[in-house]
């Protein structure tokens, strides 16, 4: 019986080995297979877009001809859209989170709201764009402007910042919140020297992500009637305008083959910003997780 049981336990270890090795090629293989695909795709962006990328590129305006297109308007145009964006998503879902876990009751009525807030963040972004058109469009009258864009895609990224905040108050120890009282400090005090600074680097985390999808964003902006052609730079929050992802969406689009690479030098222009936002943030969230 005993040399029984030591086979068995021999042959459940073998399997056990059998099912991680397998695990682990798995793993590899998905890995291996993303790195791949971003390869290629860096390599044939590259290849295409670094001939048309020079300075004459960032400064012209978008023209009919490839050798004189450039991308001054879109770049400007999305500048000014996330100089909205960020205040407002930020300030609406950081001020959100504080109010569900801090002040908020524990009822159904609660319950609810974040249970919709966490479905809104899987929500396509032309339904966004849709809202963003029938509310601040035509309802306000703001528009084919920058203020209506920014405020969409304000909608767009606040469920991601709402659901980030909230994890990353949670996850606040509840001893910092006793030691806090025990000394005396009041609720506010408490959110505002000890909760926002801990729970900093969750918040960027969840800013990076969301403030990302907002900067390569194309739908819910042609939805409100974001222009593909502008030769001015806006001079105010109602002026129209255009931005990288449409740019670089109109050039693709056409058939001929010197606006495919044109396009191509938009991706890099594009892609160098993410990454500078991304690293930007990235220090900032790691400085505060030294500190907290």
């Amino acid at each position: 019986m005993k040399e029984k049981r030591i086979v068995i336990n021999e042959n459940k270890t073998n399997r056990r080995v059998a099912y991680n090795k397998i695990g682990r090629v798995l793993f590899f293989l998905s890995t291996a297979f993303g790195m791949i695909v971003l390869a290629t795709l860096l390599i044939r962006i590259f290849t295409q877009g670094i001939g048309y990328l020079n300075w004459n590129f960032l400064t012209n305006y978008a023209s009919r001809r490839p050798e004189d297109a450039g991308i001054k308007a879109a770049i400007a145009g999305t500048v000014w859209v996330m100089g909205i964006t960020i205040p407002v998503s930020l300030i609406l879902g950081v001020g959100t989170a504080i109010y569900l876990e801090e002040y908020a009751p524990r009822n159904r009525l609660t319950r609810f709201i974040e249970l919709n807030i966490s479905n809104l963040a899987g929500v396509p972004s032309v339904v966004f764009g849709l809202l963003g058109l029938t509310v601040f469009v035509r309802f306000f009258a703001m528009g084919r402007s920058i203020l209506a864009g920014g405020l969409t895609m304000s909608l767009l990224i606040l469920p991601i910042i709402v659901v980030a905040a909230k994890e990353a108050i949670r996850s606040i120890p509840q001893e910092q919140y006793e030691a806090a009282y025990a000394m005396g400090a009041t609720k506010w005090q408490i959110i505002r020297t000890v909760v926002l600074p801990a729970a900093t680097p969750g918040i960027l985390t969840g800013a990076i992500l969301s403030l990302s999808r907002a900067v390569g964003e194309t739908a819910s902006l042609l939805m409100i009637g974001a222009m593909a052609f502008i030769a001015y730079l806006p001079d105010s929050i109602y002026s129209s305008f255009t931005v990288l992802p449409i740019q670089i969406f109109n050039w693709a689009g056409r058939p001929q083959a010197a606006f495919q690479a044109v396009a191509a030098a938009g991706s890099i222009v594009l892609l160098v910003i993410l990454i500078l936002m991304n690293s930007l943030a990235i220090v900032i969230r790691n400085k505060y997780t030294k500190r907290y």
